[in-house]
């Protein structure tokens, strides 16, 4: 298990997360729709993370979101590296309703984001942006590299559900044991 302190001027968070945990959760960031993709990241993709977030909200969501991102991101690199014996690739497609989501990722110790979610406006109160700002935040702090491509749908609450639950698959998927591979890497290391 992982735990990650980050205290700035704007935002003050507590992160346990683990990576051989049974997807619970216990999330509170203060903007609800957030709180609800934290818990089905955890849940799809059976890490456990429990997340405390005071923001500055009064301003808006920005600073609590991205800096979620780096922290989550921050544990999930002390959980994954060195990198041995798992997978490393995971890829997956996620439906929700109309709108269906796919997510490719490499746990290359080499970040890169290609995010393709166009999408604008709010689902509640939260900026539907910001889901990028988090997920460039987490793969640049985890080191992964990231293909997040929405396919289809209208409904921003079933695109970025969609998207959030695509990422965590994706992962859990390329975190399965492979004892076989030992380093999954031609040069011996990640």
């Amino acid at each position: 298990m992982s735990e990650i302190n980050r205290e700035t001027k704007e935002t003050q968070i507590t992160c346990k997360l683990d990576i051989t945990g049974s997807g619970q959760s216990s999330i509170d960031t203060g903007v609800g729709f957030f709180d609800h993709m934290l818990e089905a990241l955890s849940k799809h993709s059976g890490i456990d993370l429990d997340i405390t977030c005071k923001g500055d909200l009064h301003i808006d969501a920005h600073h609590s979101v991205e800096d979620c991102g780096i922290v989550i991101g921050k544990a999930l690199r002390e959980e994954i590296f060195p990198i041995k014996e798992v997978e490393r690739y995971g890829n997956a497609t996620v439906v929700m309703d109309e709108a269906a989501t796919t997510c490719a990722l490499d746990l290359s110790n080499r970040p890169f984001l290609v995010y393709d979610v166009k999408v604008f406006g709010k689902v509640g109160e939260f900026d539907v942006e910001l889901a990028e700002e988090f997920f460039h935040a987490l793969t640049l702090n985890a080191g992964i590299t990231c293909h997040i491509i929405n396919d289809r749908g209208t409904n921003k609450h079933h695109i970025l559900e969609a998207t959030f639950k695509a990422f965590a698959v994706a992962l859990r998927r390329a975190l399965v044991e492979n004892k076989k591979i030992g380093i999954p890497s031609t040069k011996g290391v990640l």
